[in-house]
């Protein structure tokens, strides 16, 4: 219970979490985040160590700061409730459903640039001289004998 009690300065809690003293000031601004003041100076609370761990793992995941923004206002540590729950629910769902789509983007992108890798290493086997021109040698003109080129010219 003596951590809940326990308050963070900007800079321990940005190097707690890996994050810039910014990076708390802009979810402050952005009203994510609420510190106390303190002498002076911003102080996070346990409640706020808590709101920054919700929002670090929504941003990895890809919500946008208006998303985290919505959920957290339904949020509350000690008190869940059921619409702070179908609000996360939605959310995640819709965002995996976008991930899920994208993903199969991907694939299909993945499985254009590998027959297309083929077709190029197919094209390379056919050929019968260097493109690149060795130094102090001429290059063969296309229409000397013997000499194929490469790619369909």
């Amino acid at each position: 219970m003596a951590e809940r009690k326990q308050v963070y300065g900007v800079t321990e809690l940005a190097a707690e979490f890996d994050l810039t003293p910014q990076a708390l000031r802009y979810y402050e601004q952005k009203g994510l985040l609420e510190p106390q003041r303190a002498g002076g100076r911003r102080v996070f609370t346990y409640r706020d160590r808590t709101r920054l761990m919700l929002i670090l793992k929504f941003r990895r995941v890809g919500f946008t700061l208006e998303q985290i923004a919505e959920y957290l206002a339904h949020y509350r540590s000690d008190q869940p409730n059921a619409g702070q729950y179908r609000d996360g629910l939605r959310k995640i769902r819709a965002r995996l459903i976008e991930l899920e789509r994208m993903q199969s983007e991907i694939a299909e992108v993945i499985g254009e640039l590998k027959t297309m890798e083929a077709d190029a290493e197919r094209r390379l086997a056919t050929c019968t001289h260097d493109d690149d021109p060795k130094p102090d040698a001429p290059e063969p003109e296309a229409t000397e004998p013997g000499v194929k080129r490469c790619c369909a010219e």
